[in-house]
């Protein structure tokens, strides 16, 4: 079993910056893929970015240019350099690991862009 531990979350004024963090723990083998996902109250969980092993990275459209995913291979951990918010990226961001075939899931941190 591998487990995600997010930090980073806030409130943080329109326009400000986060860096969110996450670290897998347990059997961590076998990771290839890390990113980070978002939801917000009565919508549906959404991709905001990933990188695989190889570092190929993956944007939403709402959040290119702004953000900036990156990963430490050899330590299991993944983060999340978010720029510029907009209240519109107010919402649940979740850990997301691929362990072999499977996804791996965070509990989720909560990000606040408010004035």
């Amino acid at each position: 079993q591998v487990q995600l531990a997010e930090s980073g979350g806030g409130l943080v004024q329109p326009g400000g910056s986060l860096t969110l963090s996450c670290a897998a723990s347990g059997s961590t083998a076998g990771i290839n893929a890390m990113g980070w996902y978002r939801q917000a109250p009565g919508k549906q969980r959404e991709l905001v970015a990933t990188i695989s092993s190889g570092t190929n990275t993956n944007y939403a459209d709402s959040v290119k240019g702004r953000f900036t995913i990156s990963r430490d291979v050899a330590k299991n951990t993944v983060a999340l350099q978010m720029n510029s918010l907009k209240p519109e990226d107010t919402a649940v961001y979740y850990c997301y690991m691929r362990r072999f075939w499977r996804d791996v899931w965070g509990r989720g941190t909560q990000v606040t862009v408010s004035s």
